[in-house]
């Protein structure tokens, strides 16, 4: 009887729920029909004849208007409950309100638009096409600003290289999946870290890929067809819940969705390929050999699973773009959330267990700034009143401004690995100091692939509950002797430490091919000890993701480990600490150390690597610090 109530309480609990987020979002819509013309389920004819399912919401005025655009592999259905549709009626009713027209669109081959959907939406000229329709329309003022976080951001990159005359602003948040190469980094949208691949795709393509055998709408189907069937069938799937945490474990990882019976198609031509594979540069990728028409102004986070790829980008565009104006219209906020939380940031902002303090700040206020200069044409002070680069300082809890990133006031500054030879955990002689150390030691360790070092938050997304993302106390994970640890001596005086944090390694193993991580960490007078940052590299690929250049016992060689990026305050008293290890998973794929392709892989062997110490090889990190 106990259990008939408590069932009958959470249903009851449930439903409750669900009906205050159903009465929220009616309350929107009701608002947004008073004051907008609503054109559900026009279908946008792109050049092959596909239709994408798009809605439109505009103001009810007889003038030419802007519009706001939102591309989303996302359900943005306005019928039933949903987080997603919630959102995208109030970021429409925001934009009425403030005078723009706001279209949203689902991708090829999602949802109610026809065709076959890739990562981003293949073709590239889906995005072309959308801006040609959307300016000849008769109440389209013909300028266009795009907008979105995560996955209505990675898109905007690529169709802004194409340069269409109606593109004129942007607003990408979170946009690391659609970033593949940028100088030395290569990461193809968030797949690859230095060679491994990030897990978190595995995860994500199970939640929200639509099987090849899904429902689908007749073609020709009509808009009063579609609108009226719509109520009924919003075709978005309901997977069974998975436990991410067991079911990333799997080997082969070629075989993890297919074990939890997901949908395999996509992530299996995914899988197989290696970092230089053409079919990246393919799709709907942005990389470094392809210009940018179109001003941005740029949202990161320091928590997000790609800040450094991020802040590389807009460098990049910054530096290289070839239209003068538009190298000049680059702008940035960097935040101290995870991965498109920009507006949850309070307070009292807590990311992981760490309070980062307030670090709220006006984003609505400053992105319709944006637009109103772009879109509008009005001569507003947005670009006397905003910084070119917004970032926010982490210990001394406070947003700040700069030219540049990194701030030019930021001095380099190298930190030497050291110690006796046992580095081994924080219980060890591992130190971290200014001082090149003039004896020859190795701190050795044993990688086990199958007992790794657990991801333990850390910069990342959608991994389900296999991986919570933030700042969380690393004490208990560094009483493992797979775990290196260096730390400085208590700080004399407070320190800042903001850009990009490079890193070199010199180190050897007994098998052909392994990883090597490294985590940055500010470690408190307590001992109490958060993570910034972390990133990792297969050895196979030190040489470049063009060839794999495998190991010899014995032999020391040299990595240079992808940038991490930060911007923290030490405190007097505060210690500075990097730890280095084989492992961060799930976060990263393991690497079974046996050269092989890895992801068709069931075995693996036990590596016993070394970090070396000497003046010849001296393992280092570079911190980018500005003093007090």
């Amino acid at each position: 009887m106990k259990k008939i109530t408590f069932f009958l309480f959470l249903a009851l609990a449930m439903s409750m729920i669900s009906s205050d987020t159903l009465y929220a979002q009616n309350d929107v819509l009701a608002e947004l029909e008073n004051i907008a013309i609503v054109d559900q389920k026009v279908m946008m004819p792109m050049r092959d004849g596909i239709r994408l399912a798009t809605a439109i919401y505009r103001p009810k005025t007889s003038g030419k208007v802007p519009i706001i655009f939102s591309r989303t592999p996302y359900n943005f259905n306005s019928w039933g409950d949903g987080k997603q549709r919630t959102r995208t009626a109030e970021r429409a009713l925001e934009a009425v309100k403030r005078g723009y027209a706001y279209v949203v669109q689902n991708e090829r081959g999602r949802y109610y638009s026809e065709g076959e959907w890739d990562i981003l939406g293949v073709p590239l000229t889906d995005g072309y096409d959308a801006f040609t329709w959307m300016k000849n329309q008769s109440w389209s003022n013909g300028k266009i600003g795009t907008l979105g976080c995560s996955s209505t951001a990675e898109w905007q990159m690529a169709v802004a290289a194409l340069d269409h005359p109606s593109h004129a602003a942007m607003v990408p948040q979170g946009y690391g999946a659609g970033v593949g190469r940028i100088g030395d980094i290569q990461e193809q949208g968030n797949w690859y870290r230095g060679g491994v691949e990030q897990m978190l795709f595995f995860s994500w393509l199970y939640g929200v890929e639509h099987d090849k055998f899904k429902p689908r709408i007749p073609a020709g189907a009509t808009q009063e067809d579609l609108i009226r069937i719509s109520r009924f069938y919003d075709l978005a799937p309901e997977n069974p819940p998975v436990d991410m945490a067991e079911a990333l474990k799997h080997l082969p990882i070629q075989d993890i969705l297919k074990n939890i019976n997901g949908k395999n198609e996509i992530f299996d031509k995914m899988i197989r390929r290696k970092p230089n594979d053409k079919a990246w540069f393919e799709g709907g990728i942005y990389h470094d050999n392809k210009d940018i028409g179109v001003p941005s102004f740029w949202f990161a986070s320091w928590y997000d699973v790609s800040i450094t790829p991020n802040l590389a980008l807009f460098n990049h565009v910054r530096n290289n773009i070839k239209d003068a104006t538009v190298r000049d219209n680059q702008y940035l906020v960097i935040a101290p959330t995870l991965h498109c939380a920009y507006t949850r940031a309070t307070e009292n902002t807590i990311v992981g267990e760490r309070s980062v303090g307030d670090a709220t700040l006006n984003y609505e206020e400053q992105i319709y700034g944006w637009f109103d200069l772009w879109l509008k044409g009005e001569k507003n002070d947005f670009k006397e009143k905003t910084p070119r680069v917004q970032y926010y300082t982490m210990g001394s809890n406070k947003w700040q401004a700069a030219e540049t990133w990194p701030p030019q006031k930021a001095e380099p500054t190298t930190y030497y690995l050291n110690s006796n030879g046992n580095a081994n955990s924080r219980f060890g002689d591992g130190t971290l100091s200014t001082t090149k150390t003039t004896s020859d030691n190795a701190d050795g360790f044993t990688y086990d692939p199958m007992q790794p070092v657990p991801s333990y938050g850390g910069n990342v997304c959608c991994t389900g509950n296999a991986v919570q993302g933030g700042a969380f106390d690393q004490q208990q994970m560094e009483t493992r002797n797979d775990i290196l640890v260096y730390t400085t001596d208590p700080l004399e005086e407070g320190v800042e430490v903001s850009g990009f944090i490079k890193s070199t390694l010199y180190v050897s193993s007994d098998v052909k091919d392994t990883d090597f991580t490294i985590k940055l960490i500010d470690v408190y007078p307590d001992g109490t000890a958060y993570n910034l940052d972390e990133t990792i590299q297969r050895a196979r690929y030190r040489e470049g993701y063009d060839k794999e250049v495998f190991m010899k016992e014995g032999e020391v060689y040299k990595l240079d480990l992808t940038p991490m990026s930060t911007s923290n305050y030490f405190k007097k008293g505060h210690r500075i600490r990097v730890e280095i290890s084989s492992s961060n998973f799930p976060r990263f794929a393991r690497n079974l150390n046996t050269g092989g392709n890895n992801y068709d892989e069931k075995e693996g062997v036990v590596a016993h690597n070394n970090v070396h110490h000497s003046a010849a090889h001296a393992s280092s990190i570079e911190l980018p610090m500005i003093k007090d």
